[in-house]
């Protein structure tokens, strides 16, 4: 997928260093750090659905949220890497863009334990 197409929102936690990543590689990219670093996660949610994000977050909340509270939502990339360095959590990402940034969009997307699921959930 070009990079154009694709356009995130990083939610607080995740890391400046993906945040950079993302931009450098021509992502529009939005933090939520630089916007309020204290959104409630319905905003959160709500900010990217208004401006067709995909929400990258380490809360796992946002699966409550999209799951069984039926938020509409842009796509969600959770990054369960709790003791994750910022450099772990960096190759991490650099690996989905690399591999699945074709297929994410849309979608709920989790990594966690080295394997990546992607779920296609009616919005």
């Amino acid at each position: 997928m070009k990079s154009s197409e694709l356009r995130f929102l990083v939610d607080v936690g995740v890391g400046i260093g993906i945040e950079k990543y993302l931009r450098e590689e021509g992502y529009d990219t939005k933090a939520v750090r630089e916007i309020d670093p204290r959104m409630e996660d319905e905003k959160i949610i709500r900010t990217a659905v208004s401006e067709n994000r995909m929400v990258i977050t380490m809360d796992k909340d946002f699966g409550e949220l999209i799951y069984h509270s039926s938020m509409k939502h842009s796509g969600v990339l959770l990054l369960r890497l709790e003791d994750a360095t910022g450099s772990e959590k960096l190759q991490v990402v650099k690996h989905i863009m690399k591999n699945y940034s074709d297929r994410i969009q849309n979608c709920f997307c989790v990594f966690q334990n080295d394997k990546f699921r992607i779920r296609k959930i009616n919005r």
